[in-house]
C-alpha cells in the first residue's frame, strides 16, 4: 500500500538516475513524496522522466559545477516548491591503486563531486529550509568515512571530509532544521563491485536497500541535528 502523507513532502536526490538514488527516488514516489532529482547521465535519467512523471522533476546537472547546481536549485523551488529532505547521494571513486599512482585529474573528479558537490546543494537549498524553518539534510557517508581501506584514499577522504562537513554546518543551522552524514552500508552497486568485484554480489542491491532504508529517511528530523548515523 502506497503511504499518503498529510501533507506533500518534497525530497531532492542527487545522483538520482542510477544505483541508490534511482531506487530511493521510486520507492519516495511511490510513498507520496515529490520527487526532485537530477544526474549527469542524461540516458537515465530521461529513462527516470518516463517512470516518474509530473508532478516530480528531473534535470541534468553535474555537480561538480557551482552554476549548474545553482540553477537546478532556482530551478526546482520554482517547479516544486521548497526541499523537505535534501538527499546528497551523487558520488564517484577512485580508481583501485596508490596514491602516487593516481593522477590529478583523477583525486579532483572525486573530491570535486563528493566534497564540493555536496557544498554546493548545501549552500543553495539551505536557504529555503532555513527560511520556513524546516528541513533535513542527508550528507552520503561511507564506512570508508569511519574507517579507511588501501588504494581507495581520495575516496576515503572525501567521506571523511563529509563527516566533518556535516557536523560543522550541523551546529550553524537555526532550530528545525537538520544535517546528518549517513553511512548507507555495504551495497551491491557499481562502486562497490570497482573495489569488491564478484563478490559484492553477496550484499543487498539498491532496491532492497531502499526498501529498508527510506522509511528510515522519512523519520529522521531536527532532533537528529549533527548525528552520524548508519541506514538500517
Amino acid at each position: 500500500m502506497i503511504a499518503v502523507p498529510e501533507e506533500n513532502r518534497i525530497a531532492c536526490v542527487t545522483g538520482c538516475a542510477r544505483g541508490l538514488g534511482r531506487a530511493m527516488s521510486r520507492i519516495l514516489a511511490n510513498r507520496g513524496w515529490t520527487v526532485a532529482g537530477c544526474s549527469r547521465s542524461k540516458e537515465h535519467l530521461a529513462d527516470l522522466r518516463k517512470e516518474l512523471s509530473s508532478p516530480h522533476f528531473f534535470q541534468s546537472v553535474d555537480v561538480r559545477y557551482e552554476d549548474e547546481v545553482r540553477r537546478f536549485a532556482e530551478e526546482t523551488l520554482n517547479e516544486v516548491g521548497p526541499i523537505d529532505l535534501l538527499l546528497n547521494n551523487a558520488g564517484v571513486i577512485n580508481r583501485n591503486a596508490p596514491l602516487t599512482e593516481l593522477s590529478e585529474e583523477e583525486v579532483s573528479h572525486v573530491i570535486d563531486v563528493n566534497v564540493k558537490g555536496v557544498i554546493s546543494f548545501m549552500r543553495h537549498f539551505m536557504p529555503a529550509m532555513e527560511e520556513r524553518g524546516r528541513g533535513v539534510v542527508v550528507n552520503f557517508s561511507s564506512g570508508w568515512g569511519r574507517s579507511t581501506s588501501p588504494e581507495v584514499a581520495p575516496y576515503c577522504a572525501s567521506k571523511w571530509a563529509i563527516e566533518g562537513l556535516s557536523q560543522a554546518v550541523a551546529q550553524e543551522v537555526p532550530a528545525g532544521i537538520a544535517v546528518i552524514a549517513l553511512n548507507p552500508g555495504i551495497i551491491d552497486t557499481d562502486m562497490l563491485r570497482s573495489c569488491f568485484g564478484e563478490s559484492a554480489a553477496s550484499y543487498p542491491n539498491a532496491e532492497t536497500w531502499a526498501a529498508s532504508a527510506v522509511p528510515f529517511l522519512e523519520k529522521l528530523d531536527s532532533s537528529d541535528n549533527g548525528r552520524a548515523l548508519t541506514a538500517p
